[in-house]
């Protein structure tokens, strides 16, 4: 993101507004530590490290989860996470977006909304998907570093999220 502000602005808004300012449209259910969960489960299914793990930080600081447990069993096998069911059905459909958008199934859909999922949960669903696949291609693609077994590192950039949203750093 420092190396090209061009691209990093668009790509945080585009963040900011996926993970938090829909967050709050009145058609959503969805919280924004949900919605880092959505990101953190992609990127864990395209094996991005940096991904996972910062969004999965700030998902843990959203949703009051200090030891990452949450963010683990749902990385490892959400049908068993101590989540709603709506938002297990919406994991379904993410997963079904990482693999390729045709792959969403309309009883996904069906079976989403049944469990309470209004359209725009699924729609922002889909979207956080496709962009976190992007997003995932863009940090790996560009062999970014990622600080391995470093939480705090990473705790303290979900705080600086959820405080400020998602900006480039100062190249200065």
């Amino acid at each position: 993101m420092a190396y090209s502000p061009e691209t990093a602005g668009p790509l945080n808004e585009l963040a900011n507004t996926l993970l938090r300012t829909l967050a709050h449209h009145p058609d959503s259910t969805l919280s924004e530590g949900e919605r880092e969960l959505i990101a953190t489960y992609v990127s864990s299914l395209n094996d991005c490290y940096f991904c996972q793990t910062i969004h999965g930080a700030v998902a843990s600081h959203h949703l009051g989860d200090d030891d990452w447990s949450l963010v683990e069993s749902v990385k490892g096998d959400y049908a068993s996470a101590a989540i709603s069911d709506k938002l297990k059905a919406l994991l379904a459909i993410a997963g079904s977006v990482q693999r390729g958008g045709k792959f969403v199934l309309p009883e996904q859909v069906e079976a989403a909304k049944a469990l309470g999922a209004t359209d725009r949960d699924i729609h922002d669903t889909v979207l956080i998907a496709a962009s976190f696949c992007m997003f995932n291609r863009y940090v790996d693609g560009l062999a970014t570093t990622a600080p391995v077994g470093a939480r705090d590192f990473y705790r303290q950039r979900a705080a600086g999220v959820v405080a400020r949203g998602y900006a480039a750093p100062d190249p200065h």
